[in-house]
Parts: C-alpha cells; structure tokens; sequence
C-alpha cells in the first residue's frame, strides 16, 4: 500500500494536468491506426515540447525505445491506470439548465470512463424531466442517490449563488471530488479535491493575448518595440 501511495505523491500536479493531453493524443494516433509514436511527435499533438513529454512518461516508468518510440497501446495502458480510468465513475450532475442540459447529452463522458447517473436541481420545473434514460431528481434527493448510485464526482452547474450550498451538500453526502463549472470559488474541506472550468475566464484570457496582438501590430509596422502596459509590466508566458 506504502508503495503505491509513493507512487502518486511522486507525480506533481503539472504532470498530471498534462497525463489526459498524452491520453488524448494517444487515442487518435491508435484511431488513426499508429501502433508506436516519437516523443517529437506525441509532444507536437499533445501541445508540450518533447523533453518534458520524456520526463512526465519517465514517472510512469515509460522510457519508450531508442528508434521506436513508444508503443501506443500501452502507453494508453499506463496512463489510464495512472488516472484510474480502469474503472467506471459515477457522476451526479447538479444544475439541470441550458449547460447542464448540454453535459447531460455529451457523449464523450462515456467513451472515457464516466457515466452519468443522476441528475439533480433544485427547481421544481426542472424535477421530473426526463434526459435520455435519466429523470431529473430534487436536489434534496441528494444524500440518497449518492449512496444508490455510488456516484464518485459531483458536477455543479448551478448559477453561483447556489453553488456553495450544492458544494456543502455533495461534501455532506460523502463526494470528495467535485467539477465546478459555477462562476465562483469554492470553499471545501481539506481532502475535498474541486477542479474549476470557468468559461469567462478562458475568454478573458484569450482576449489579454488579442489586445497585446492588436497593440504590438500597429508598432512592429512602425518598426517599434511593442508597446508596454507601462513599468513592471506582466509577460505572460504559456507553458
């Protein structure tokens, strides 16, 4: 048990954010009929340069072969193990509106692993539809559907202002894995892992690197440096 223990604390964070990149990537080339991949080659697809594509597989204990490279399918193998996607998850959705509706109806959960196998919310409009083979259920409905279902992650969906209290509910019911797709920040327990997807920020961040282009285009065709945001300006580098 000690080993396998060590054998996660030695991944860090950044390496594991990248492991579903690697797996991705590693699922088209075996669609596209690859049985091995360079590592110059699975980093251009995984979007990561090729030295720290080698250290991230070396953890794994994955060194692939001089003149080789990696064998694709097994290299899924270890990754998945690595992710625990060897075993099915269960996934309560909460928050049953227009984005709830569109995660509902995602296909690619499945074919990786995930089912979801309740849906909740907490408006009575909402109670009783019925989205492919599920019926949405009231919120309150919670502590019971996560022990019936066995659900291992909890999916919010709701508007901020409810997301705490569906966050305070999942953690109540015994969930220590959650998504968060709500505009806010959540406060949880320690040992409660909660990964955030907030949409607007993304956008935000695309429009920083749309202004800077937008400022560096007028100066370059003046044959200027680009223009600064003043002293002690950020430069943002994309790892």
């Amino acid at each position: 048990m000690d080993g396998v223990v060590a054998e996660f604390r030695a991944l860090s964070e950044a390496t594991v954010a990248r492991l579903p990149e690697y797996l991705r990537a590693l699922h088209m080339l075996a669609q596209a009929g690859h049985d091995t991949v360079s590592s110059e080659a699975l980093a251009n697809a995984s979007g990561v340069t090729s030295a720290k594509l080698r250290k991230d597989l070396s953890q794994l204990g994955s060194y692939g072969t001089r003149g080789v490279g990696y064998d694709v399918a097994l290299l899924v193998e270890q990754i998945e193990h690595v992710l625990g996607l060897t075993k099915r998850r269960n996934v309560a959705l909460i928050g049953i509106g227009n984005l709830g509706h569109a995660l509902a109806g995602y296909a690619g959960f499945a074919s990786r692993g995930f089912r979801i196998s309740a849906l909740l919310d907490a408006d009575p409009a909402r109670v009783g539809e019925r989205l492919g083979e599920l019926t949405v259920r009231h919120v309150d409905d919670l502590p019971e559907v996560v022990g019936t279902e066995r659900i291992a992650i909890g999916v919010i969906a709701t508007p901020a202002g409810a997301a705490q209290e569906v966050a305070n509910r999942l953690v109540a019911a015994g969930v220590r894995s959650i998504l968060n797709f709500a505009p806010c920040v959540l406060t949880v327990p320690e040992g409660v892992e909660v990964r955030n997807v907030d949409l607007a920020i993304e956008l935000q961040i695309l429009s920083f690197h749309e202004h800077r282009r937008e400022r560096a285009e007028p100066a370059s065709r003046a044959g200027l440096p680009p223009a600064s945001d003043g002293p002690g300006a950020p430069r943002v580098v994309r790892s």
